[in-house]
């Protein structure tokens, strides 16, 4: 858990407070499917936004869900 604190405080900037904050709220916000792809965006090397992120993986969960014809779980995603 420590090492998902760093690596968000660490991509907030140079204000340690408002990355503090920041952090907070997207923790709270972040699921299981942005967590991951945020984990290997930043492994990648990619320099990807965190909106763009968002958009990304909630693009991919409606295409599955209308591939699929099924909901994508709530404990994995919101």
């Amino acid at each position: 858990m420590d090492f998902i604190k760093k690596a968000v405080s660490s991509s907030g900037g140079n204000h340690e407070s408002s990355s503090n904050n920041s952090s907070n709220n997207n923790q709270q916000s972040d699921d299981y499917v942005d967590k991951a792809f945020g984990a290997g965006v930043k492994k990648s090397g990619y320099n990807v936004d965190r909106n763009t992120q968002e958009k990304i993986t909630d693009g991919a969960r409606s295409a599955y869900e209308k591939a699929t014809g099924k909901h994508v779980s709530d404990k994995i995603s919101n």
